[in-house]
Parts: structure tokens; C-alpha cells; sequence
């Protein structure tokens, strides 16, 4: 029976590990379809993945669900290290294999965890108040209608569940290891689940038995649930946070990246004498982003990472004053545009054109004429996306490609090219006005 239930364990075990993999292949590829875009080491980086990433410096600005999510985090990765026994025990057939080599560091490693699950249990159900009784506005917009809505408390229902299952399993176990039972030694009384253990003390030592092998295997058929469940939701932002962080652009927050074809046309414009004689008109050039070939590889990194926390747009003016933006909504839409692109190219081995394309199928221009360009959606993220940037891309796509820009900016795009400047005045006339300040 053991040997039949070891079998199972490596087969579960090999069979979850090849469907996640494959997703992150899926993923990775997805992200690469991405223009390339350069970034240079920079000591800032590190610095980035350290506060950013895993001490999520910018969500305290709100201390309390600062913290509350912090506890969800960090405990919820810490107390899977805990996994790697399980899995030793599973692969081998033991029981609390590491107990007899730690001896009392590892009751108190177990008894670290349990506080630790215990947190995360509490601030899960603290989080489900809020998303579904407090109603907290950012979380409940419109953009989250349907799936995003419902991801966000499978993913807390599911945690919640896990911890549950973590403490049950100790629970029993401790009452076993009291009794003396089969291969349930004493490792010592573990802070929570010693206290729940007098629940089950009525119980006898089989149903015990029962129940800590199904928490057991609950527990750990539950994690690779998760694990497989997490590339599918918004919440894999709990492995890309760190890459996204790393690889944010260092440069000036408000700096613009320009585009060198335009600045060269500028430059000749204004000073002819610096064409050179050998200069040629460039061809079949591309300005902006139409699609997500179009954006670079870390707006797609971007996309994926997005945490869907609606900071970016509760921070938004533009949102604020009624208008349909929402940067949300743009990493949303960017995301489902490049998964579909990557169920086509699955299917097709090549993409097959499907007559759709970010800008207008998802994104509309409505939507992006409304963004100011103010930069609080970049300012308030906490694991430094940057919706502002694909906004730029889309935005001069229209202007540059389909000269699908506000009526207001035709005058003006006319008179910079004419006359050098927003006015419709001669440059000769330009210094016209300072003549009378002179006489």
C-alpha cells in the first residue's frame, strides 16, 4: 500500500511539473514575440527586486493592507519551503523526514510556519471583506466584470483552504504523535495547531490517521493545483514581480523614449544644410504599435506582471474626471490580446492573421486620447509597470500612421510643420510682438 501510494505521489508529482512548464513555455514565448529593447546594468536593479519586489515598499502608502498583504505574501512563499519535505516524504515514503536531523529547530521552523499560515489565513478573509462586503471602489470597476472578479477570490478562497489544510494536518498529527502512534514521533507542541488539537481528541487513532493523510495529500495535491492554476491568473505576479522589477526602466520617470527617424526629420527641416548628400527617404517604417508585435518584450513583461490592484487607476485623472481610461485596463487588454495571439500561433504554427489588433479591437482610441501623460499610473505601481509606455506606443501609432488624432491638434501639427512652431505665425515674424518694447 505505501509503495503503491509512493507511485502515485511521483506520477502526481511529474505530471503537475510538466503542465506547469509547459505554460511557462507558453508564456516565455509570448513575451518574445515582443520588439527587443535594450537595458544596461545598473546597481539600482537589485535595489528594485529587494524594496519593490519582495519588501513592496510602494503599497505603504495604505500601512494596514500594506501589511496585510505582505503577511499573504511572504507567508505564503515562506511557508512552502515546507513543501520540499512533503515532497521528500511522498518521493521516499517517510514522515517528517527533517525532524530527526533538526530536533528542536524543527519545531520551532514548524511552529515559525504556523504563525506564518495563520497570518495569511486572516488577511485572506480580511481581503474577501473587503472585495465583496466593504466593496472597495478600485476593486470592483468595471474592467474586473466576470473572470477577474471571480480569479481574485478563487486565488484567496484557495490560500485559505491550504492553510486550513496545513494546520488540520498538524493538528491530528499532534494528537498521534501524544499517543504514541506507528511512525508519529514526538517532535514537540506546535503554537497553533497544538490548541486546536484538543478538537479532534476524541477521535480515534484510525479516523486521526484518516484525517492527516487526507489533509495531507489535500495539501499537497491543493499546491500543485495552485501551482498550475497561478499562469493563468493575475496572480503570477508573485514570480514575475521579481523580473518585471529588475528589468524597469531606470531612466527619468517622465522622459519619453523618442523616436530617432522623427528627430532626424525635425533636424532636416529646420536645418537643411545638415542632410546629408546621401541621405534616402526610409521605407516601409513602422511608427507606434498596432499590435503586441509591435510593443517591445518588457511591455508584454509588463502585461503579464500586472497585479490588477487598480492603484494605476484609481490614481488616474483622467479616470477620476469620468473619462473611459483605465491603465488597468490597457495591461488587461494587452495580456488577453497577446494570449489569443498565442492560442493562434499554437494552432496555426505560424500566426494567421485573425483580422483583429490591440489598438481598436481592445484598446480603443477613446481610451487613449483621454491619458494626460501625467505619469501617476507609473508613480503609484507597486512592482513598476508601466502602462504609460504602451499608451505612448498606440498613441503615436494613430498620429504618425493613420493621422487619427483630435481635430484641435490638426492645426497645430500643420503650423509646426509649416512654420516651426504651435502658432500660425511666420518665423520671419516671430520677434514682430518685441518691436514696440524697443521704440
Amino acid at each position: 500500500m505505501q509503495l503503491v501510494q509512493q507511485i502515485l505521489f511521483v506520477l502526481l508529482t511529474i505530471a503537475a511539473t510538466w503542465i506547469f512548464v509547459r505554460k511557462v513555455k507558453f508564456i516565455s514565448r509570448n513575451i518574445k514575440l515582443g520588439r527587443d529593447e535594450e537595458f544596461k546594468p545598473h546597481p539600482d536593479r537589485w535595489k528594485n527586486v529587494l524594496f519593490m519586489a519582495f519588501g513592496q515598499k510602494r503599497m505603504f502608502d495604505k500601512p494596514l493592507v500594506a501589511l496585510l498583504h505582505f503577511a499573504v505574501y511572504a507567508g505564503f512563499i515562506i511557508i512552502n519551503i515546507e513543501i520540499l519535505e512533503i515532497i521528500l516524504d511522498g518521493i521516499f515514503g517517510t514522515h517528517r523526514l527533517f525532524a530527526p536531523y533538526l530536533g528542536s529547530v524543527y519545531t520551532f521552523v514548524i511552529n515559525f510556519f504556523e504563525m506564518l499560515a495563520f497570518l495569511v489565513l486572516t488577511a485572506c478573509v480580511i481581503f474577501l471583506i473587503r472585495r465583496n462586503i466593504v466593496r472597495v471602489r478600485r476593486l470592483n470597476m468595471t474592467e474586473l466584470n466576470g473572470w477577474p472578479r471571480s480569479d481574485a477570490n478563487y486565488i484567496l478562497i484557495f490560500e485559505i483552504v491550504l492553510m486550513s489544510l496545513f494546520l488540520i494536518m498538524n493538528s491530528a498529527d499532534r494528537n498521534l504523535q501524544l499517543r504514541a502512534h506507528e511512525h508519529y514521533h514526538n517532535v514537540g507542541a506546535f503554537w497553533i495547531s497544538s490548541n486546536m488539537s484538543s478538537l479532534f481528541q476524541s477521535l480515534s487513532n484510525q479516523s486521526l490517521v484518516a484525517m492527516e493523510r487526507s489533509a495531507w495529500w489535500l495539501h499537497i495535491a491543493g499546491v500543485f493545483v495552485f501551482l498550475n492554476y497561478l499562469p493563468y491568473s493575475k496572480h503570477l505576479h508573485i514570480v514575475l514581480g521579481f523580473p518585471n522589477t529588475y528589468y524597469a526602466r531606470i531612466q527619468e520617470q517622465g522622459k519619453m523614449t523618442n523616436m530617432p527617424e522623427i528627430q532626424r526629420e525635425v533636424l532636416y527641416a529646420m536645418q537643411p544644410e545638415m542632410v546629408p548628400a546621401n541621405a534616402t527617404q526610409e521605407e516601409n517604417k513602422k511608427f507606434g504599435a498596432k499590435d503586441v508585435f509591435d510593443l517591445s518584450w518588457k511591455n508584454l513583461l509588463d502585461a503579464y506582471t500586472c497585479t490588477e490592484c487598480g492603484r494605476c487607476t484609481a490614481a488616474c485623472p483622467a479616470n477620476q474626471t469620468g473619462k473611459i481610461l483605465s491603465p488597468r485596463k490597457i495591461m488587461m487588454d494587452t495580456r488577453d490580446r497577446m494570449e489569443e495571439v498565442g492560442n493562434n500561433i499554437d494552432k496555426n504554427k505560424n500566426f494567421v492573421d485573425d483580422g483583429k489588433t490591440l489598438l481598436h479591437d481592445y484598446i480603443s482610441t477613446e481610451e487613449l486620447w483621454a491619458c494626460t501623460s501625467c505619469q501617476a499610473c507609473v508613480q503609484v505601481c507597486p512592482v513598476l509597470i508601466h502602462p504609460l509606455h504602451i499608451i505612448n506606443q498606440l498613441k503615436r501609432y494613430l498620429a504618425l500612421e493613420e493621422s487619427n488624432q483630435p481635430a484641435e491638434w490638426n492645426g497645430m501639427y500643420s503650423n509646426i510643420e509649416n512654420n516651426f512652431a504651435p502658432w500660425k505665425f511666420s518665423p520671419d515674424d516671430r520677434d514682430k510682438w518685441a518691436e514696440e518694447l524697443q521704440s
